[in-house]
């Protein structure tokens, strides 16, 4: 998913209004005696959206995981059955699932149905959706011909048994099922509420109802600042210790220290780099890698010659990646060679994670720094595309630490690809996500972080037709081999295995997207906040946190 030593460094004095405006409101709270049942939680974007059909980005997901709930929800890294009564075990071949589900309610008091899963999951396929997550869908029956225009959405092998029961089926097993549906993609909707907002659904909260932990109020797409407020209709709300849950976007990163230094946070999330340094000793001081990776991509729409593979290459190449995640990203990245992340996967007959497998380590070649052969590769690559000089805008995110990440690459290429020059533009997370749906960008800096705790989550992403390919790089071979491991090998975990191996080593001698560093959340959490356990899929169960 689409997919910041401390002393206080300056006075908030110089930090503007809106910190200003921040620190008044939140020492008010502190001064009340509801300080207790509150949490403040920095954030490093707004939400764009909480239609749950249309989010794309892991800040949407997060809100999402707080105030909805599907079939199932993590807690941890352990997996525990949300609206269903249990977690339901496949019959048919691994590829029919009987759900019974509590009876639960929405925060109007309306019931949670079968009909509610029924209704939200055929949107989500529907075309006129248009859903850039509708091809994770893909596997459950008719759901690839419904997105494709070829079916209508009624077919999707999903159906109501009756009010609390529900029968999903599949073309062939799906390994991963039960964590895919945990995911934002597969909530419940309620119909009524959609359709009475219209376009306006999911762009404010006015008219949202809620059937998670807590609900959004008072919100709307773009805001600075968001609050959820304990939704007493949840079916598991007496453990919810948390009334209310305040979160605020920061980005400047001596605003978000002199807030924590303060009293007026009580988690400080995305630190950066110099932050992470300094603070690496301090007893509030956390990093966890997470399921995400970082990486570029060329538009071979816009620049067809960037389909010569040694460009590319030459490109991964010019990267030292050691020396930009430990001088400049900290405790913030781990280097990436693949774009498949380390410790997410393990190979099922020997435990070997999916990167450090022989194929993953021989491959490193690709993208081990190495300036002499970069270079070399390059002047073969614009000869043999009848290029002289190539001017990119590099478009990337306006974070402190991912404009230096930003200064290093341009820096590091151009020192040694000759003939490239590179303009950077950092602009806000979400201009940047809109440049790159729309693919108006000639090189573009950007991160996923996993759905579900599988290879496959990463490498379909650069399939042909996959929305989230927005470099358009192709191959029909790697295409294959994704294909096979979510089919016809689905069933034999070692032919499966292989084919994801397979698919990894196309990507990475191809570079079909330019792996740069492995996501780790570096944060500080007050010690007497508890709770902030991250999920395999890199969220938070909100609904876990508290103050003691």
């Amino acid at each position: 998913m689409k997919s910041f030593h401390h002393r206080k460094l300056f006075s908030l004095a110089i930090l503007g209004v809106a910190a200003l405006s921040l620190a008044g409101c939140s020492q008010k709270k502190y001064n009340s005696a509801s300080a207790k049942k509150t949490v403040s939680v920095s954030s490093n974007a707004s939400i764009s959206t909480m239609d749950s059909s249309l989010n794309t980005t892991l800040v949407g997901a997060q809100e999402l995981s707080n105030t909805m709930e599907g079939l199932y929800r993590y807690s941890g890294n352990k997996l525990e059955p949300g609206v269903a009564k249990s977690i339901a075990k496949p019959t048919d071949g691994g590829k029919k699932y009987t759900i019974d589900l509590k009876k639960t309610k929405w925060s109007n008091g309306d019931p949670v149905t079968a009909n509610d899963f029924v209704y939200a999951w055929q949107r989500m396929v529907d075309p006129k959706t248009a859903s850039q997550y509708s091809y994770i869908y893909s596997g459950v029956k008719n759901a690839d011909d419904i997105v494709a225009g070829k079916k209508k959405p009624d077919t999707l092998g999903i159906k109501a048994l009756n009010k609390y029961k529900l029968q999903v089926t599949l073309e062939h097993p799906i390994p991963y099922f039960d964590t895919l549906v945990s995911g934002a993609q597969f909530y419940p909707l309620n119909k009524k509420a959609v359709t009475a907002s219209g376009s306006n659904y999911g762009i404010t909260s006015k008219g949202m109802v809620f059937n998670g932990p807590y609900k959004l109020e008072n919100w709307k797409a773009g805001d600075t600042e968001w609050h959820d407020t304990k939704n007493n209709s949840y079916w598991n709300a007496k453990n919810v210790k948390t009334d209310q849950l305040k979160w605020y976007v920061i980005t400047d990163p001596n605003t978000g220290l002199n807030l924590y230094d303060t009293n007026m946070l009580d988690r400080l999330n995305n630190l950066g780099g110099d932050a992470a340094h300094q603070l690496s000793n301090n007893k509030d001081f956390s990093t966890t890698p997470q399921n995400s990776t970082y990486y570029l991509e060329t538009n071979e729409k816009k620049f067809p010659f960037m389909k010569n593979k040694k460009l590319r290459q030459a490109m991964a190449l010019s990267i030292n990646r050691d020396e930009l995640s430990n001088i400049i990203l900290g405790k913030t990245g781990i280097p990436a060679h693949s774009v498949v992340p380390q410790d997410m996967s393990k190979n099922p007959k020997t435990g070997v994670d999916f990167t450090d497998e022989p194929s993953a380590k021989a491959d490193r070649k690709y993208t081990n720094y190495d300036p002499a052969k970069a270079t070399k590769l390059w002047q073969e690559g614009l000869k043999e595309t009848g290029q002289k000089n190539v001017d990119f805008t590099f478009t990337a995110d306006d974070t402190d630490t991912t404009k230096k990440m930003s200064e290093y690459i341009q820096d590091t290429m151009q020192k040694n690809l000759p003939g490239l020059k590179i303009t950077l533009s950092n602009v806000p997370f979400k201009t940047r996500v809109q440049r790159q749906s729309t693919k108006n960008f000639d090189m573009i800096g950007a991160a996923w972080i996993a759905d579900y705790p599988d290879p496959t989550n990463f490498l379909d992403l650069f399939t042909k037709g996959n929305p989230n390919n927005d470099g358009s790089w192709e191959n029909a071979q790697y295409d294959k081999y994704v294909k096979n491991s979510e089919t016809k090998d689905v069933n034999n975990p070692e032919k499966r295995w292989n084919d994801m191996l397979a698919a990894q080593s196309i990507i990475t001698k191809e570079q079909g997207a330019i792996p740069v560093f492995q996501n780790t959340n570096a944060a500080l959490t007050k010690q007497n906040v508890k709770g902030f356990e991250q999920t395999p899929t890199g969220l938070y169960n909100m609904a876990d946190v508290y103050k003691k």
